[in-house]
């Protein structure tokens, strides 16, 4: 076996921050492993195209079962690419609100809120015209507001003001509530990806090495700790040894297979598929859900000019009901028609969706089978608990009233979907049931905490096991009110951090 200081596996968002971050140290070896190819789909770097790359090799193209009374398969994207999600995503830049992180804490994450994240938000980007003491001046990431929005939505966001909703200054950077131009990872008109900006400068390193089209098969454990990983690349087994510590940064749905494949989760989803418990840890696995997005569409009174960004450059953060202590909705705008399978929207139109920010529901991922070439059971049980409903109807009602603004009047033609027929609480119940779509934000599969449905600990070390870290989106215990990828290299900052003391 070759022998590595650190191993990584999976080359998204995360495993590009932690390569490159780790390999800064001239005096350790880093081997990164990612499933998937070493550079996306021809032409994924032209931002207004990435709805096709979900379609691409570049995305796992997992599946969910929802447990609506639609009961019909969801997509659930995932990066299968250097870049991972960074790769295919839609480009939205933004923290989650503050109280997000408090959550955090309240659920056993100590030392996690806010302000213990704020270096580490503030190290991954350059975001010029902000606030420097709030947003950072040097990171690898250049982000910042649309260069040239569309006209569209800027009427949107004119439409938002005259509802009665405040305008944002920052509404990317984790402390406001309102409506404003969210900031992009676009750069000179291009996709600005984490191969992009981390991982590419130092792939030059002699100490950093990294493998693609890599399959982790599992961990290899001794006396209860992690020593390397076994893999394969066309078919032939390969073993790498960590003479340090092993990282797992294969996302939500990913990390949670590999540990189980490896005997490290919940007995009774193990021994069904012959894999011996080497860590009895209930909880890998459990506390899935994600952001779960209904969409009101309009036809178009005139030509909608032709994107040349992501489709959603502004957004709003706001509460469904005073009494919350937290916003929970998000309202995002977007220049193109977005209605998921099975509706049937307009050839084109604009949008205006409606995303719960913090669900009760929970879900799982499960092992269909030991077999590290399966896909695993992916049950995200959107929708499960009626409060969930309740606050998605709400927020419907909430893009419905923007909708009908004056200030869209220009653009606005008519109402799509759902359509004026669907004027009751119960006909929007109907209707967000039967078109919901993921917003492909899942976390909390490996959360963190102390308690014994936890899997890390605040220090990312998994629990039971040594020389084992985990450093993704499955570690947050709770999902963020925001889209989740900055909150993923803040956590991979972070991570470098705890594992270079």
């Amino acid at each position: 076996m070759d022998s590595f200081d650190f191993i990584i596996v999976g080359g998204g968002s995360a495993g590009c921050v932690l390569a490159a971050r780790l390999s800064e140290d001239p005096g350790v070896s880093v081997l990164l492993l990612e499933a998937g190819a070493a550079e996306p789909p021809a032409g994924a770097e032209n931002p207004p195209v990435w709805p096709a790359l979900l379609l691409s090799p570049a995305n796992w193209g997992d599946v969910a079962l929802d447990q609506t009374a639609a009961e019909r398969p969801v997509p659930v994207a995932r990066g299968r690419v250097l870049g991972g999600g960074s790769a295919i995503n839609a480009m939205v830049f933004m923290r989650g609100h503050r109280s997000s992180y408090e959550r955090w804490v309240n659920e056993g994450a100590k030392g996690w809120d806010f302000d213990d994240l704020l270096p580490f938000f503030r190290r991954t980007e350059t975001a010029a015209g902000r606030d420097p003491a709030l947003r950072g001046t040097d990171g690898p990431l250049t982000v910042g507001p649309a260069a040239q929005p569309n006209p569209v939505i800027a009427a949107c966001l004119d439409a938002a003001e005259e509802a009665g909703y405040r305008r944002a200054d920052d509404i990317s950077g984790g402390l406001e509530e309102g409506f404003g131009w969210t900031d992009l990872n676009i750069v000179a008109g291009r996709r600005q990806s984490a191969h992009d900006a981390y991982l590419r400068p130092a792939m030059p390193r002699g100490n950093l090495t990294v493998v693609t089209g890599a399959l982790a098969h599992r961990l290899l454990i001794n006396r209860q700790r992690c020593v390397g990983v076994e893999y394969s690349v066309k078919g032939e087994l390969v073993r790498a040894a960590a003479a340090g510590e092993v990282v797992l940064t294969a996302g939500v749905i990913g990390t949670p297979k590999l540990l189980m494949l490896s005997g490290i989760g919940p007995a009774s989803g193990l021994r069904p598929h012959g894999i011996e418990v080497v860590a009895e840890l209930p909880g890998v696995g459990e506390n899935l859900h994600d952001h779960p997005a209904a969409f009101i569409i309009y036809r178009p009174a005139q030509p909608i000019p032709a994107a040349v960004n992501n489709h959603g450059e502004a957004l709003g953060l706001l509460r469904s009901h005073p009494d919350l202590d937290h916003p929970n909705l998000q309202i995002l705008f977007m220049d193109i028609s977005a209605a998921p399978p099975p509706a049937d929207g307009p050839e084109p139109g604009y949008t205006i969706a409606c995303a719960l920010m913090q669900p009760v529901s929970r879900g799982t991922v499960r092992l269909a089978s030991g077999n590290p070439e399966a896909a695993p059971v992916v049950d995200p049980r959107y929708l499960n608990e009626p409060r969930d409903v309740h606050a998605l109807v709400s927020g419907l009602k909430i893009a419905r009233r923007i909708g009908r603004a004056n200030a869209l009047a220009p653009w606005r033609a008519g109402e799509s979907l759902p359509g004026p027929d669907a004027d009751t609480d119960d006909a929007l119940r109907h209707y967000a049931e039967k078109t919901m779509g993921s917003y492909f934000h899942p976390v909390g599969t490996c959360r963190m905490g102390i308690d014994d449905m936890s899997v890390v600990g605040p220090e990312l070390q998994v629990h039971s096991i040594s020389g084992l870290r985990i450093a993704d989106g499955s570690i947050m215990p709770s999902i963020v009110s925001g889209n989740t990828n900055a909150t993923v290299y803040a956590i991979a900052e972070r991570a470098a951090t705890l594992i270079g003391q």
